[in-house]
């Protein structure tokens, strides 16, 4: 039998063959193990003609990833965890402004820093930025309120900017806005100015009147003009409503100014928000949530009795049943009727009672005011000068993001599976 010595072109022919089944193995396991541990996406370039295209692997949602049904997020404890939390630092996000920064201002404590939220039923999902970004691809994600919201904005962007490379993230600052843009994502992050919700004479972000404050009732459509086609819109508008127990505004005429009683007040502006809420929002590629009230702490008789400070020096939450008289439960009634009438789908944040736990969580006296850090003998005379409304960044609205960012998601997996064709 006679053997045949390979010719140089077989051997050339065999080496291409094998080193492209190695190329096309090696590409297929980077593909699965990417999907199967839910990473940033995958991505290939196809030549077409003398065109490159660029294909992307849809974020993988695990049932991880979301709250198991019929689990209230909103029920459970703070439990200590000084090793997943906080979520970032004040040293790892330059967009912080000094209002939160409390440690930088001079606190001298960070356990406020480390305590993680642990619903009763469920876990919350561990917050990926890069599956958020995912989620927000090519949209835009709006806070709406007063210096509570922008406090969650800042928050929110804290928590995805670290996943972004120089050059690519940028903030501006266009009153009554905020931009955080992530530009490989076409992607923006915002907040507006808009303390009432409905349009008053306070809506200027830099330069708003707290004491001769007039409400607009039945005003938004300014506003309005901002949110249009926004595809997730997050509202909150609470303590700016309780200076006093009257408040004044116009309804019918803007130049008919009347004496109203806040919860008449309230009512009145948030059935003027759900009108255009129905008129405006498209249902099908859009998001609408609204925030209960943020909680304050004034008065530290409520938690502790006989005792005469507020927030100030606190430094664990709250355990056992616990309801400020500082969160007004008409309020919470009239947002609850007025979600129950809108005719479209609107998801209740409900954070307030989670919050309620958090009297350690607030600037105190390491925050600003009037856009100034406070002096020495200011922070000598917490009783006069301690905030016990604004919040510490990182801290509790780091948790109200990582429960929107579970309704995120799952309602990306929920419009991937309708819009996913039948298996064969």
């Amino acid at each position: 039998m006679t053997t045949q010595t390979p010719s140089n072109r077989q051997i050339q022919y065999l080496f291409t063959v094998a080193l492209a089944s190695l190329l096309i193995l090696g590409t297929a396991r980077i593909v699965l193990d990417s999907l199967k541990n839910g990473q940033s996406p995958f991505l290939q370039l196809l030549h077409l003609g003398n065109k490159h295209e660029v294909l992307r692997v849809p974020v993988t949602i695990n049932d991880d990833d979301v709250v198991e049904e019929g689990c209230n997020v909103f029920e459970g404890n703070w439990v200590w965890d000084n090793i997943s939390s906080p979520l970032y630092t004040e040293e790892s996000c330059p967009y912080l402004v000094k209002q939160v920064t409390c440690s930088r201002n001079g606190r001298p404590d960070s356990l406020y820093q480390n305590w993680r939220w642990q619903p009763n039923a469920c876990n919350l999902p561990r917050f990926d930025a890069l599956k958020l970004l995912e989620v927000l691809r090519n949209k835009r994600l709006m806070f709406v309120g007063d210096s509570i919201q922008r406090g969650m904005f800042d928050s929110m962007v804290c928590l995805v900017q670290s996943v972004i490379p120089d050059g690519k993230k940028s903030l501006q600052r266009i009153p009554p806005r905020k931009i955080f843009t992530a530009k490989e994502y076409n992607a923006s992050i915002e907040y507006f100015w808009a303390p009432f919700i409905v349009e008053s004479n306070s809506d200027n972000a830099t330069n708003h009147t707290v004491v001769k404050r007039v409400v607009n009732l039945d005003s938004i459509s300014k506003h309005g003009k901002q949110w249009d086609g926004v595809d997730i819109l997050v509202f909150e508008s609470y303590i700016w409503w309780m200076y006093k127990p009257l408040i004044n505004a116009t309804f019918g005429s803007p130049y008919n100014v009347l004496e109203y009683k806040v919860a008449t007040a309230y009512r009145l502006a948030l059935e003027t928000w759900a009108n255009w809420i129905e008129t405006n929002i498209n249902p099908r590629n859009q998001e609408v949530y609204f925030m209960s009230m943020s909680p304050t702490h004034l008065w530290s008789w409520e938690w502790k009795r006989r005792s005469e400070g507020n927030c100030f020096n606190e430094s664990h939450p709250i355990h056992g049943s616990y309801w400020g008289t500082g969160s007004k439960l008409e309020i919470m009634e009239i947002v609850r009727d007025a979600l129950e009438k809108v005719k479209l789908d609107v998801t209740l944040l409900n954070i307030t009672q989670l919050s309620e736990y958090r009297k350690d969580g607030h600037t105190s006296v390491y925050g600003e005011r009037k856009g100034k850090l406070l002096t020495r003998e200011q922070r000598s005379d917490p009783k006069n000068f301690a905030d016990c409304i604004h919040w510490c960044l990182p801290g509790v609205p780091d948790t109200w993001n990582e429960i929107l960012y579970a309704h995120l998601l799952k309602n990306y997996r929920s419009k991937r599976n309708k819009l996913s064709p039948p298996p064969f």
